[in-house]
C-alpha cells in the first residue's frame, strides 16, 4: 500500500491526475533503475513466471539458469544446466552432458521452468550449431529442458532441433512450442504425453513465439524472412502475415486483438491488426531492435536495442516512445514482472537491469 501511495504522489507532482491511483496506467509511468544484478551470469534473456520469479539463462558463458525473487530481487538459486541423458533414456549417451541455456518459459500452473538448450556439449555431439546454418548444415540437434520449481532440478528433457531458441507453453498447458533455428522448424510437445507430436517447417530461422490466451493460435517469426506464421493449435494448418523483414520477438495485445513485432536489422517495432489484418504502423526505437515485453494492462511495450545499448518504452496506443535510456552494453532480453510492475533487462556482457515503473 505504501508503495502505491508513494507512486501515486510522484505521478501527481509530474502532472499526471488520474482520479485514483488504481487508475495509474504503465503509459503514465517512467523507468527508474532500482537495482543492478551482477555475478556469474551472462544472460542471454530473462523471463518472469507471473508467480514471484524471474529467470536469466546464460548460455554457454556459464551454463547455468539463476533465478531471482522478483519482489526482494535477490538471487534464489543457481541451476546448472548439466544433464545425465541416459537417466532420462537417452542410453546412447553416457556421462553427463553440459547446454546452452538461450531462452525459457513457465508451465501456467507455475511448477515448471523449460529452457532451450543452444547446444550440447559431451561425448557424441560433435558439430555444434551456429547463427548462420540451415537443415543441410548438419548441425547437431539439442535439448529442452525442464525444471521442476520445488527442488530447483532439471527432471526431464525433450529432444528438439538444432539451436533451438524460443519456448512458449500454451495457457492451457496442452502444448509446449519451441522454434528451431537451424532446423527451420518448430516442435509442438505434448505436455500429456511428453512426446513431440508435430513438427511444422517454418523457414529461415525462426524465432519468436505468441500465443493466444485462448491457446487456439500460435504465431511464429520467419526471422530470415519476412512473415509471421500463424499456427491454428487444433489443426496444426498454417497461414501467414506479411508483416516485413528481419522479424525476431512477438507479443500479443491483452486482448489478442494485436501483434507487435520488433524489425531486428530496421530497428523498429511494427503493430499488427490481427482482426483489420493490416498493420497499425511502426516506431524507431533504435540500433537493432531484439527482445520486448508488454505491460500487463497493454498500454506500453518495452523494447531492448541491442547495438543502441539502450532501453525503449513505446506507448501502444499512437506507438510513441515514451522514454530511451542507455542501460547498458549489448542489452538483449527484456521482460515485465506483473506483481511488482517492473523491467528487467538482461546484458549479455554479465549483468541484469531492473526498473521500477513510477
Amino acid at each position: 500500500m505504501f508503495r502505491r501511495a508513494f507512486l501515486f504522489a510522484l505521478i501527481l507532482l509530474i502532472g499526471i491526475v488520474p482520479s485514483s491511483a488504481d487508475e495509474i496506467t504503465n503509459d503514465a509511468t517512467r523507468l527508474v533503475l532500482v537495482k543492478t544484478i551482477y555475478g556469474d551470469i551472462s544472460p542471454k534473456s530473462v523471463r518472469s513466471s507471473g508467480t514471484g520469479l524471474v529467470s536469466a539463462h546464460n548460455m554457454m558463458y556459464r551454463h547455468s539458469v539463476t533465478l531471482y525473487n522478483s519482489e526482494t530481487m535477490e538471487l534464489i538459486s543457481t541451476i546448472p544446466d548439466s544433464v545425465s541423458l541416459s537417466k532420462f533414456g537417452y542410453t546412447q549417451y553416457s556421462g553427463n552432458y553440459r547446454g546452452a541455456p538461450v531462452e525459457g518459459a513457465y508451465s501456467p500452473d507455475g511448477k515448471y521452468l523449460y529452457f532451450t538448450n543452444y547446444a550440447m556439449y559431451g561425448k557424441g555431439f560433435r558439430k555444434e550449431g551456429h547463427d548462420t546454418c540451415s537443415p543441410a548444415s548438419g548441425y547437431d540437434k539439442s535439448f529442452l529442458s525442464r525444471v521442476d520449481l520445488e527442488t530447483n532440478k532439471i527432471d526431464a528433457i525433450y529432444p528438439v532441433g538444432s539451436v533451438p531458441k524460443v519456448v512458449e507453453v500454451t495457457p492451457d498447458n496442452k502444448y509446449i512450442l519451441v522454434s528451431n533455428w537451424c532446423s527451420y522448424t518448430v516442435n509442438v510437445i505434448s505436455v500429456e504425453s511428453q512426446k513431440t507430436v508435430k513438427i511444422i517447417k517454418i523457414g529461415r530461422y525462426p524465432r519468436g513465439i505468441a500465443i493466444t490466451s485462448d491457446s487456439a493460435y500460435a504465431y511464429v517469426a520467419e526471422m530470415g524472412g519476412n512473415r509471421i506464421h500463424r499456427i491454428d493449435l487444433n489443426t496444426f494448418d498454417v497461414s501467414y502475415i506479411p508483416i516485413g523483414s528481419n522479424p525476431r520477438a512477438i507479443v500479443l495485445s491483452p486482448d489478442n486483438k494485436t501483434l507487435y513485432v520488433t524489425m531486428n536489422i530496421a530497428g523498429k517495432v511494427q503493430a499488427w491488426d490481427l482482426v483489420q489484418k493490416k498493420s497499425l504502423g511502426l516506431v524507431n526505437t533504435g540500433k537493432s531492435a531484439r527482445s520486448l515485453a508488454i505491460s500487463k494492462d497493454g498500454t506500453a511495450l518495452f523494447v531492448v536495442n541491442f547495438n543502441g545499448d539502450t532501453l525503449s518504452k513505446v506507448r501502444t496506443s499512437d506507438l510513441k516512445v515514451l522514454q530511451t535510456i542507455k542501460v547498458c552494453n549489448e542489452p538483449i532480453g527484456v521482460t515485465y514482472d506483473d506483481a511488482t510492475s517492473r523491467t528487467w533487462v538482461a546484458c549479455y556482457g554479465g549483468s541484469i537491469k531492473i526498473f521500477d515503473n513510477i
